[in-house]
């Protein structure tokens, strides 16, 4: 495929000066068909892989077609969350820095409103939430009278969160004459209805291959005990040493607990999710995007508008819940023409599965890989200590310790090689510390069993309506554990017995602190009471055994219909 240059695209000189200053050489796929496109003044409906340069598609003809003299909104663009709309909003200044007379204003909500009021009076590109554009138009301080083209940026995700009713009122607002864009990944039937009622013959952008994810971002997969996630994602990042990655969560909840672990054990971790007022928000992504802080914990929501450059890696701490966030979330890295890396962990043979189901739907590999050890990490760090040991050398500033080095080589008897050995050493030491100790089986390798029985008893029954089938799929997937290594199950009313191998009892006690059954919070603890015979694992030689007993109503049933049949053979 042919390279294309911007200026080949018909683009005023201030534009092709303006990109050139953001250091893009030439146009990707989805800018080089949509731009000409939108420049016509035609309808268009974008689908592409993120991270490929959508917001350079729509905005640079935004602003290539405004009408400096009019001071009034003439494009207005929506955004499924705050975060992306100041994000637009920052790269379309950058598009219109040599193009007097263009103003751009973001509204959203969590900023005030006067402000926002302030900067709408002489603005003539908006940005915004569609919840606070309809404010503003409540308001009477956001007119669309002269709007001559409206953006739907990431439509299926504001979908998602339920912008569906807003976005129609917004559109039923402005001129007929307008002309409408809309970028989706997805097309579900709702965005199909929007484009049927709002958009005039559009032409379709569809550069999406059947990798339905950046080819550069190699990714892989890693089997975890629930128990042991945080000290394995400690692993990763002490091993991959990413100068700024993006870890995942699935909660708000988890974002905060995982922030303060890695804070913890060294590392300089920010969290942003929902639950944050805006200003926070904006500061943790400054302090992201300055380099201050290496490694961001985001939920979804609040990573929609993260587009931050050099971002290394990508750690999904959860599984993502729909498999379109998968796509987003390794969408972070890996772009315009650099390498990234997705690292997911994986709790227990259901994940895994949806691993399987995800590589299918992404059309695309995701390996699984061992977990790094400690003396793989250790081996990493002397190569990047001595890496740091060869650029200090070439700085030529370490003169100033010379002195206090030569008194350290006289009082000691030692030379400096001596010295230097033992300042390795300490450092050696110190970083050895923070490594946690985390036994993991290797892909494919079964974890020893056997050993002595203990059995835990779990402060949950028949009363709340427990069964050992439930036992069985939480302590797997908390645990990792195979469900042959789950003994012999009891239910009483209020309480139950597991009987586990001694070296996986204490795993499952870990596992279980943070994992719940049913919805309810239930807690285990080492008794030396014995199980009778309710329900069986899969101990006995190795041979799973079914989990339930028949109830004796059932075995009398069974037993008549034997009888029926036998007589009916008989008879016969």
């Amino acid at each position: 495929m042919s390279e294309t240059k911007f200026e080949d695209i018909g683009l005023s000189p201030e534009l092709v000066q303006a990109v050139s200053d953001m250091n893009y050489t030439q146009a990707t796929g989805i800018q080089a068909q949509a731009i000409p496109l939108l420049m016509q003044g035609a309808d268009v409906i974008g689908r592409s892989s993120t991270g490929t340069g959508k917001t350079a598609a729509f905005g640079i003809p935004a602003v290539e077609r405004i009408e400096s003299g009019l001071k009034a909104p003439q494009v207005l663009v929506l955004s499924p969350t705050r975060e992306l709309a100041m994000q637009i909003a920052g790269e379309i200044r950058k598009f219109a820095k040599y193009k007097p007379g263009v103003c751009v204003a973001a509204i959203y909500g969590g900023a005030p409103m006067d402000a926002q009021i302030r900067a709408l009076r002489a603005a003539n590109i908006v940005i915004g939430t569609p919840g606070r554009v309809m404010d503003h138009m409540r308001r009477h301080t956001l007119r669309l009278d002269d709007l001559r083209t409206v953006v739907l940026d990431e439509a299926d995700e504001m979908l998602n969160m339920g912008f569906l009713d807003d976005i129609q009122t917004i559109l039923a607002e402005t001129p007929d004459t307008r002309q409408t864009v809309l970028f989706s990944a997805t097309m579900p039937p709702a965005i199909l209805k929007i484009t049927d009622e709002f958009l005039r013959d559009p032409q379709t952008v569809d550069i999406r291959t059947g990798q339905r994810t950046i080819a550069a971002v190699e990714q892989f997969f890693y089997r975890v005990p629930q128990a042991r996630k945080m000290d394995a994602l400690n692993l990763l990042l002490q091993y991959h040493d990413p100068k700024r990655a993006v870890v995942f969560c699935n909660t708000k909840a988890m974002v905060d607990s995982l922030t303060e672990y890695l804070g913890e054990h060294g590392f300089r971790a920010l969290g942003i999710h929902g639950d944050m007022k805006q200003a926070g928000r904006t500061q943790v992504m400054q302090s992201f995007r300055d380099g201050k802080t290496r490694i961001l914990v985001a939920t979804d929501v609040a990573a929609r508008g993260i587009d931050v450059e050099n971002i290394e890696a990508v750690f999904n701490f959860d599984i993502p819940q729909e498999f379109e966030h998968y796509i987003h979330r390794i969408g972070r890295t890996g772009r315009a023409g650099r390498t990234g890396m997705s690292h997911t962990l994986v709790c227990g043979a259901r994940q895994v599965d949806t691993i399987r189901q995800l590589r299918r739907f992404i059309n695309a590999d995701i390996r699984e890989a061992p977990l790094p050890i400690g003396d793989e990490i250790v081996r990493k760090k002397r190569e990047k200590f001595a890496a740091r040991v060869a650029r200090t050398l070439e700085a030529d500033e370490y003169g100033k310790w010379g002195e206090q080095l030569d008194a350290i080589a006289a009082e000691r008897g030692c030379d400096m090689r001596d010295i230097a050995c033992a300042l390795a050493q300490m450092i050696a030491a110190r970083d050895k510390k923070l490594i946690p100790v985390l036994k993991i089986p290797a892909p494919g390798e079964r974890p020893a069993r056997g050993g002595r029985r203990v059995v835990l008893r779990a402060d949950a029954g028949r009363a709340q309506n427990v069964t050992p089938a439930n036992f069985v799929a939480a302590i797997a997937d908390a645990s990792g554990l195979p469900a042959r290594a789950i003994g012999k199950i009891d239910i009483f009313e209020d309480s139950s017995l597991i009987e586990l191998y001694e070296n996986d009892a204490l795993t499952v006690l870990e596992a279980m602190r943070s994992t719940r059954i049913r919805g309810l919070e239930v807690h285990f603890a080492l008794t030396s009471e014995k199980p009778r015979y309710a329900a069986r694992g899969g101990f006995a030689g190795g041979r799973e055994k079914p989990f339930f007993r028949p109830k004796p109503s059932q075995r009398r049933d069974r037993a008549s219909y034997n009888d029926r049949n036998r007589r009916r053979t008989r008879d016969e």
